[in-house]
């Protein structure tokens, strides 16, 4: 049985209009997805009063939005920036690194990403590569690997003593779900751009990425900066519990109106 207020949302033009995308109505799935978008759009308002705070504040804030392949990391940050001010906020989504920046201190072409005052800067992916990507998939040494792990926590510490708010989310995925997803997006033309070599080898390798990811949870979470870990088998949830704890996670106060 539908209540009042579910009957009212299905005779919405939104609810025709996914209606009418199925090939048999889902009454259900269709209530389900509004019900997703109510709560998306009252957080999407939220994160734009944080960002009014963060500019007049001039804070700097870093939102590292790390996990699997195929877990969600696109669709949170899409949901996260769709109605910002792009005045002050930023997507870093870096390229494999050129032959000069192997040569240089790792961290650095990260330094010259990271946010000025009075921006957010949300990183798909982070200098967390090197926990994670790179030694699973042997882009790195184990002398490479293990010196980051010495390393991450320093560089982080100095960003926090200077100030910079950072926030730490990993979006984890079961390996069915990964693999169905994986095939989903073979299967659309339109998507198959998406699949590199990691992301073809991520079901075959899920048992290491799982252990590599254990041990940079237990060795790189710091009490001003813990790791979040999401599950994200069900991405309409898993968006919206990444985003009320990006809410919860910068200190912002709502601004009076007009101001």
């Amino acid at each position: 049985m539908y209540s009042k207020k579910d009957l009212k949302r299905l005779s919405s033009s939104r609810a025709l209009e996914l209606l009418l995308r199925q090939d048999v109505p889902d009454f259900p799935l269709v209530l389900q997805e509004l019900q997703f978008e109510t709560k998306l759009k009252k957080l999407q308002i939220a994160l734009n009063q944080m960002q009014s705070w963060i500019v007049r504040s001039g804070s700097r804030v870093a939102i590292l939005v790390e996990g699997s392949e195929f877990a969600g990391r696109g669709s949170l940050i899409r949901a996260c920036m769709e109605h910002m001010n792009p005045r002050n906020v930023r997507l870093v989504a870096l390229d494999k690194p050129t032959e000069k920046e192997k040569s240089q201190w790792y961290f650095k072409r990260y330094i010259a990403s990271l946010p000025e005052q009075s921006e957010i800067v949300f990183f798909d992916r982070s200098w967390y590569n090197r926990a994670v990507v790179e030694p699973v998939n042997g882009f790195c040494s184990p002398e490479q690997h293990l010196l980051f792990m010495e390393e991450v926590l320093e560089f982080e510490k100095m960003l926090l003593s200077a100030g910079t708010i950072l926030v730490k989310i990993h979006l984890t995925i079961s390996r069915k779900e990964q693999a169905l997803r994986i095939e989903h997006v073979k299967q659309n033309p339109l998507r198959r751009w998406e699949l590199s070599a990691v992301d073809l080898n991520a079901v075959r390798l899920y048992d290491r990425y799982h252990e590599y990811q254990l041990k940079m949870f237990k060795l790189t979470g710091i009490k001003q900066a813990p790791w979040q870990v999401i599950e994200g088998d069900v991405k309409p949830l898993s968006t919206l519990k990444a985003m009320k704890y990006i809410l919860k996670s910068v200190p912002w106060e709502k601004l009076p109106e007009g101001s």
